[in-house]
């Protein structure tokens, strides 16, 4: 008698350190949704703040449109943050536009504050690491 094989990736080990990886994507999500808006703030009460050699330099000129901007946004986060750590199916994907979206969103303060776009890009980019690597080993440790 021939015994069937369960393809590699039909059969999925649990993996606690991946499931790991979720948990920390969502404290870093909400880290990032806390940071948006204390971004979004500055933005809005500290005009003189974000300074940058030419106003062309900046994607949005008016500070207090990207202050609003940035305090939904952060909110976002937070909700994409909490919603991932909550186990709720939708909050993968969901999470992985919006960290998307907020890279974009990163490249308004860049001519301004470089070294802290990037290090918000960077969070981000690891955030969606966290979220699509090796996911199906993750969701069966949760």
């Amino acid at each position: 008698m021939t015994q069937m094989q369960t393809p590699p990736y039909e059969s999925t080990q649990p993996s606690d350190a991946w499931a790991g990886w979720v948990t920390f994507a969502a404290v870093m999500l909400g880290l990032l949704g806390v940071l948006t808006v204390i971004q979004g703030f500055i933005a809005l009460f500290d005009d003189g703040y974000f300074v940058v050699a030419r106003e062309e330099d900046l994607l949005l000129v008016e500070f207090t449109a990207w202050g609003v901007i940035m305090l939904c946004w952060g909110a976002v986060l937070v909700f994409a943050g909490l919603a991932v750590a909550a186990g709720r199916g939708w909050a993968r994907w969901f999470a992985v536009v919006a960290v998307s979206l907020n890279v974009i969103a990163q490249i308004g303060f860049l001519s301004a504050y470089p070294v802290w776009s990037a290090i918000m890009i960077v969070i981000d980019v690891v955030v969606i690491f966290a979220l699509t690597a090796r996911w199906r080993e993750a969701k069966a440790a949760v």
